[in-house]
């Protein structure tokens, strides 16, 4: 396939982005996002790009609470699957999550063996999270959190995926 580079996702990269998103919006593997929501986040993004200048897959790391954030919508060109590119992605955001004093990483996901084999384990509840935290996070309009929390009001968007946290 060839070698790639993973740097930090700028402005001019939203229109790819979006593009490589769209498939797996119709499967309901990520959640449809309008331009104006990966614009605004576009400084948790980083992007993985081939050779060529071509952006081969995307990842972000949302910050929830002091010591808790969430990567999203982690996904990969379907060409470059098994090239280590989500690696290489997901290992970019854990790093940026320990640089930002995070010391839990959260994840919704259909691809458990991935988040697996990347030392995230399954969620059966909330007892990660301190009940004077959880009151705080309930007050977060952001969907994110409500998916980790796993409020009745997102349960719509997240039938059948997992929640898989990764201690730092």
């Amino acid at each position: 396939m060839g070698s790639f580079i993973t740097r930090p996702a700028r402005t001019a990269d939203v229109s790819a982005i979006m593009g490589m998103a769209e498939p797996l919006v119709d499967q309901r593997v990520l959640v449809p996002k309008e331009a104006v929501a990966y614009y605004e986040a576009i400084q948790e993004f980083v992007v993985a790009e081939a050779q060529d200048g071509t952006l081969i897959g995307f990842g972000a790391l949302h910050v929830m609470w002091k010591d808790l954030a969430e990567v999203r919508t982690l996904a990969t060109d379907s060409r470059w699957r098994g090239h280590g590119v989500g690696s290489a992605l997901l290992q970019d955001l854990r790093l940026r999550a320990e640089q930002l004093g995070v010391s839990r990483v959260f994840c919704l996901t259909f691809e458990v063996d991935f988040f697996t084999r990347h030392g995230f384990g399954i969620m059966n509840d909330q007892e990660t999270v301190d009940p004077e935290v959880y009151t705080e996070l309930l007050r977060s309009p952001d969907e994110g959190v409500a998916e980790f929390l796993d409020l009745a009001r997102v349960k719509p968007n997240t039938l059948g995926n997992t929640r898989m946290i990764l201690q730092l």
